[in-house]
């Protein structure tokens, strides 16, 4: 009872210690936007390195593959990792918060918070590291398509971080993340030689539902609710106006040509199966 209650005293004090630097540093006004950036940064180091640590000693698979193959894989991780978090991010903002809520007055296109600003800011430092990575390696890592998928993200989500306008549809956008860990787990699969797998089976009629809510409907939604809150929109700044319009109209048109392979791909394996 003694060691349960001088547990419990302790993960109390570390909780207590974590939210005093969460309000005191990373949320704080002043520093919000550079930790933020960062913590981003830092996360996808970290993201990288055990990737790569945990496959080398677990996946005999990984230890086969080529140098190149081996910075996607765990450039993949590092992916993997920031869709988790940014997917919990905006889920909770766009759904489950008041920030957006309609039931508050002012104007929906002006509303952000220190909250909303440092998941922006580990979004961005996410998109710059990993566009280096694509420049870097080009085109290993992605061709053109993946340039300016990543460009215009990082364009955006900086604008939306630094202006404070248009977050809720920065947010709506980022939420097409929620894809990322299905696409990479079945690059693994096939990279592993699990392609004629039940797993990769699965992961691939998974892959379509949710790219298919998350990038063609829930898009379809954003372009909604933009045409009701477009007196709200107008007020933005010309710059934050244009990006409202052009970067999810852009984003769409790609993910609906992606959404045509990916069926194509699913059609292929399900014949062959058969």
């Amino acid at each position: 009872m003694q060691v349960s209650k001088t547990s419990f005293m302790a993960m109390k004090s570390y909780t207590y210690q974590a939210e005093l630097l969460l309000r005191d540093y990373l949320l704080a006004d002043p520093c919000v936007i550079y930790t933020s950036v960062l913590c981003g940064i830092v996360m996808c180091k970290m993201a990288y390195d055990l990737t790569q640590l945990i496959s080398s000693l677990y996946f005999k698979a990984y230890t086969s593959l080529t140098k190149v193959q081996r910075i996607e894989w765990s450039n993949r991780g590092m992916s993997t990792a920031h869709a988790v978090f940014i997917t919990i991010m905006s889920s909770y903002l766009v759904f489950f918060s008041d920030l957006y809520s309609d039931r508050l007055d002012g104007f929906v296109t002006f509303r952000s918070s220190n909250l909303s600003i440092f998941a922006l800011g580990v979004s961005a430092g996410y998109f710059i590291c990993d566009l280096a990575m694509i420049l870097w390696l080009y085109p290993s890592l992605g061709g053109m398509e993946y340039i300016i998928h990543h460009l215009l993200s990082l364009i955006a989500v900086s604008y939306a971080m630094l202006s404070g306008e248009g977050q809720l549809y920065t947010f709506m956008v980022l939420l097409s993340e929620t894809t990322t860990p299905g696409i990479n787990l079945r690059w693994f699969l096939d990279n592993a030689g699990m392609k004629r797998s039940k797993a990769y089976l699965i992961n691939g009629i998974g892959m379509f539902a949710a790219w298919l809510v998350a990038r063609i409907l829930l898009f379809v939604y954003l372009f909604y609710h933009v045409y009701l809150h477009h007196d709200h929109i107008k007020k933005m700044q010309t710059f934050g106006y244009i990006l409202v319009f052009i970067v999810p109209l852009v984003l769409g048109i790609m993910n609906t040509m992606w959404f045509a392979k990916i069926l194509k791909g699913l059609r292929k394996t399900l014949a062959k199966r058969q």
